[in-house]
């Protein structure tokens, strides 16, 4: 527990840096829509490269291991948006950032350390395998059903080709599969460029969170929550361990991959597209707040003490 903590705190204090920032009057509300626009367009691009070009990939690809996590991440996202109409009646935008928010986990932050301190060693080539291809297919997914209502589809295909974080994630797959270095200087240029992603993307959340407040929107956020942490992990198990063949390492790196709280990419999408920011912020806050708990469980669940 104190391992979790460890973990999930810095990230809940740097969300708290941001809001007290804003409470506190030292920045202003267009602090956080800069920074947001400098992670999304530049920091987060550059993480993607660093991940991309270095991860280790197997040579064939474990079907059943995609379709575990991904069927369960469909399920999850469909049933939010279900949720998010029926019962709050949200508009169509900010309905696809709670499917998006609902499905989309925070990798980087709590997934990959709380993953590789549970299986070690065994359990890296499964997570980075599951890194390379979240993002993309999650981001090309909600991008889609962002541009869909009012745009045709040589437009969609224009604005994905032009997509920050898509651009990024092709370019570091061309780029890996050249065979060339990275230059020292650039690389750690590229490094150090990523390494703000996170904390400047939790900061500028803080912001937001300030300006946007949880409020109104906390049955919203607290329905995104138990989606995320209870649901989505839950789909997962069922189909790791009892419909799909794979290596028990395998379906348990799935499940606590799932099981990580709201990602940071669901509030720079809602910035992005200037819609649902208020839902993305709260349910990161509250789900990154609860995961203390539910990692503990789902670690417990899976035999890993």
């Amino acid at each position: 527990m104190l391992h979790i903590l460890s973990i999930v705190l810095p990230v809940f204090g740097l969300i708290a840096i941001g809001y007290g920032a804003r409470r506190g009057k030292l920045v202003l509300d267009r602090t956080g829509d800069g920074l947001s626009d400098y992670v999304f367009t530049i920091a987060v691009p550059a993480l993607i490269f660093k991940t991309l070009t270095a991860a280790d990939l197997p040579q064939s690809q474990p079907w059943g291991y995609w379709l575990s996590y991904f069927m369960g991440a469909a399920i999850v996202w469909a049933v939010a948006m279900f949720i998010g109409k029926r019962a709050f009646g949200l508009g169509r935008m900010d309905n696809v950032v709670t499917g998006f928010s609902s499905a989309q986990a925070n990798t980087v932050m709590v997934g990959i350390p709380l993953i590789l301190e549970a299986y070690g060693k065994p359990g890296a080539v499964p997570l980075f395998l599951l890194v390379a291809v979240h993002l993309p297919i999650m981001m090309t997914v909600a991008t889609i059903m962002a541009e869909k209502g009012d745009a045709h589809w040589r437009r969609i295909a224009r604005q994905l080709l032009l997509h920050p974080i898509l651009l990024a994630i092709f370019f570091s797959t061309a780029f890996r599969f050249s065979g060339l270095s990275v230059p020292t200087g650039i690389k750690t240029i590229v490094d150090m460029l990523g390494a703000s992603a996170i904390p400047c993307a939790l900061f500028a959340m803080g912001v937001a969170l300030y300006r946007y407040g949880i409020g109104e929107g906390f049955k919203l956020a607290a329905t995104i929550t138990a989606l995320k942490l209870i649901v989505h992990p839950f789909l997962v198990y069922v189909f790791a361990f009892h419909v799909f063949t794979m290596p028990p390492v395998w379906a348990g790196v799935a499940v606590l991959f799932a099981s990580s709280p709201v990602g940071v990419n669901a509030y720079l999408f809602a910035e992005r597209y200037r819609a649902g920011a208020r839902i993305a912020s709260s349910a990161i806050a509250l789900s990154t707040a609860l995961s203390v708990i539910t990692s503990a469980f789902w670690l417990a669940w899976l035999g890993i003490h």
